[in-house]
This record gives structure tokens, C-alpha cells and sequence, in this order.
């Protein structure tokens, strides 16, 4: 069988581990939320006309689009939804990224789905290094688009480190840029602790702030993401939508979408339990003699001092819980650990506590 070239040179995204079998870990290693869905999502899948799932959706997903544009003020011209934020990702990816004009710009560590669609669109890319505290230093991009670039991706929090920027850094950047590149603000984590920069579009239409409902909505299975930007820059995706697959959202994923999306008042009191977690674990781990990097997202980032990464990580899951290890040069040593419910995260804690000299972990 004759295989392309593009394909035999694909390097594909690796996803944390999915266990066959459920109940089998303390699954902490994808950033899922630990609780479920709103009640009113389980309502509506209860009522639900499955008669309906023979009929196409809507392709321009009005009803959630409203939704999202009422959520946040603007004309529903400005919203793009997509089978999940990664599709969205990727159409813009294809929509403004030009290899004749440059590479992309992104962190050094980050999301490592983005030199896949690099790779995948034949797009050159640079990795901007991170300042010393693992924080994205914007200065160091402001520096490097003295040169030519195709476009920049911040994620805000960023990840696996967790730590965000804020609104000013983000409009110091976009104004270096005098609108001629794209910058996507990837805001999967936004929720857990900082703004949204959304408010930022109408003085900057170059600007794509992307968001996903796997995260604060519960909805990791479902698969909805939705990019908010201005009307030229959402025409442009919705146009690359349209080339590739004219149905990216079921009708099911279109309705539970909008109800969750809806219900701030049961969605804020999860999100606010995540981060009080989130509190007292850092600083529990911190007591052990863990360094944590102060995180905005609903996961940590964290290394014992002298300690192999890969051997805390595989002592960790041969005791039954799975975090993410990365293995990259420079983060090698750390461990991004979702936060779970409390439950979850006190026996991690105390398998942290256990940890042997096996990992390389020195217990006084």
C-alpha cells in the first residue's frame, strides 16, 4: 500500500492514558473535572426525543451560539462552535497560519497538540522559552516579532505548568502585533482562577480566544469547544469548517452544551470547590517538600527536589493513581496532577507521603 509522505511524516498527539477499566485508578492525568455534569443536564438526557437522532443538526449550531453570545454580550456572528476545542484549534490553524510568512509562535512548554498541527499543516513553528518561574515572558515574544512570524498561541493558564498571564500582558502583545498576525488565547482552564480576555476583541479583531466545555462544564465526553473573535475572523473559520465537515456537532452535544452553559449558579459552586482543593493539596504537598508551581487551572504542577519524575510517576501508578508525566527536557521532573475530589486527592496525598526511595524521594 502506497502511504503519502505527509502521513508516514506525521508525529501524532499522545493522549493521557484512558484505562480499560474503570474504577481501577485514582484517574488524575487528563484534567477531567472530578464531579458530574449539571443536574440539568441529566434532566435533559432524560427527556430526551431519541426519535430526533435521525434528523441532521443544525450545521450553524444557532441555538448554542446565542447562548455563548448572550454569555458574553456579543453578536452571535462572533461565536464558532466545534467538535471540541481542539477542532477549533486546528481550523484556525488552517484558516490564518501561512508558512511563507513565518513560524508560529507558541511556549516552549505547553499544550503538545500544538506542533502536531503544525506538523500536520506543514507549518513551521518556535518554541519562545519560558522565564525562570516556568511563567510565559511576553517580553521575549515582543523581541522575537521584530522578525517575521505566521501568528502566536498562548494558552492563559498555560499547560502542564498552570500559571497564567494577565489581561495587560496580553494587551501589551496584541498591540506589538498592529493587527497583521493572528493571536489565540487559549483559554481551556480560564475558569479556575483568572479573566477571560474576551474583553479585549472589539479594540483587537486579530485576537481568538478559545474556550472548551471538558473542563469547568464536565463535559470532556461530550466534545464542544467554541472560539469567540471578531466577525471577519469567525467567518474565516466557519469557511474552513465548511470545507472539511458542514455537521461538527451532533444535535444531543448542541442541546446539553447550551443547558450547561446556562447554569452558572451549579457550575460555580463546583468550580470553587475544585479551587479550594486545589489550595489546601498544594499546600499540603508543599509541607513534604514538594515545589508547586502556583496554578490558575484545575491541575498542579510539581517536582520533589532531586527526585525522577518517571519514578514518582510509576511508583504513584503501581500504587493506583495516574497522573501525567512528560518526559520533555526542562520539566522532565515534574508530575501535572488534576485536581479530584477531596477523597481522591487525600489518598494521593498519603501515597505521597509513603513515597520510597525507589523514586529517588528522600524521606527525613
Amino acid at each position: 500500500m502506497i502511504i503519502s509522505r505527509k502521513a508516514r511524516e506525521l508525529t501524532p498527539y499522545v493522549p493521557g492514558e484512558q484505562p480499560g477499566q474503570q474504577g481501577l485508578y485514582v484517574k488524575l492525568n487528563t484534567n477531567e473535572n472530578p464531579y458530574p455534569p449539571s443536574p440539568a443536564v441529566e434532566d435533559a438526557l432524560r427527556r430526551y426525543r431519541w426519535e430526533d437522532l435521525r434528523l441532521y443538526p443544525d450545521p450553524c449550531s444557532l441555538a448554542l451560539r446565542t447562548t455563548i453570545a448572550a454569555r458574553f454580550e456579543l453578536p452571535v456572528e462572533q461565536i464558532f462552535v466545534g467538535n471540541g476545542s481542539d477542532e477549533v484549534l486546528s481550523f484556525a490553524w488552517y484558516g490564518f497560519f501561512d508558512p511563507e510568512n513565518g513560524p508560529v509562535l507558541f511556549p516552549e512548554h505547553t499544550y503538545s497538540f500544538y506542533p502536531v498541527y503544525c506538523d500536520y499543516y506543514g507549518q513551521p513553528y518556535e518554541r519562545i522559552p519560558l522565564a525562570s518561574d516556568f511563567s510565559v515572558d511576553i517580553s521575549l515574544y515582543l523581541e522575537r516579532m521584530k522578525e517575521e512570524y505566521a501568528g502566536i498561541v498562548i494558552p492563559n493558564p498555560n499547560a502542564p505548568t498552570g500559571i497564567a498571564i494577565s489581561l495587560q500582558e496580553i494587551e501589551t502583545l496584541l498591540q506589538a502585533t498592529e493587527g497583521k498576525r493572528l493571536v489565540i488565547i487559549d483559554e481551556a482552564y480560564v475558569d479556575f482562577g483568572t479573566e477571560t480576555s474576551v474583553g479585549l476583541i472589539e479594540r483587537f479583531p486579530n485576537l481568538l480566544v478559545v474556550h472548551t466545555c471538558s473542563k469547568s462544564r464536565c463535559l470532556a465526553g461530550l466534545r464542544v469547544g467554541y472560539a469567540i473573535g471578531s466577525k471577519e475572523v469567525i467567518q474565516t473559520i466557519t469557511a474552513v469548517k465548511d470545507s472539511f465537515n458542514s455537521y461538527p456537532l451532533d444535535r444531543l452535544s448542541q442541546k446539553i452544551a447550551d443547558i450547561a452553559i446556562q447554569d452558572d449558579v451549579y457550575y460555580d459552586k463546583i468550580r470553587d470547590m475544585i479551587m479550594a482543593t486545589r489550595r489546601w493539596f498544594a499546600e499540603a504537598i508543599r509541607k513534604e517538600g514538594w515545589e508547586v508551581l502556583p496554578s490558575q487551572a484545575n491541575f498542579i504542577f510539581a517536582r520533589y527536589p532531586g527526585a525522577s519524575g518517571d519514578a514518582v510517576y510509576h511508583e504513584l501508578k503501581s500504587k493506583g493513581v495516574l497522573v501525567r508525566h512528560f518526559g520533555h527536557p526542562g520539566i522532565e521532573d515534574f508530575l501535572r496532577i488534576t485536581i479530584g475530589t477531596d477523597r481522591e486527592m487525600e489518598r494521593l496525598l498519603l501515597l505521597m507521603k509513603d513515597l520510597t526511595c525507589t523514586a529517588g524521594v528522600s524521606k527525613r
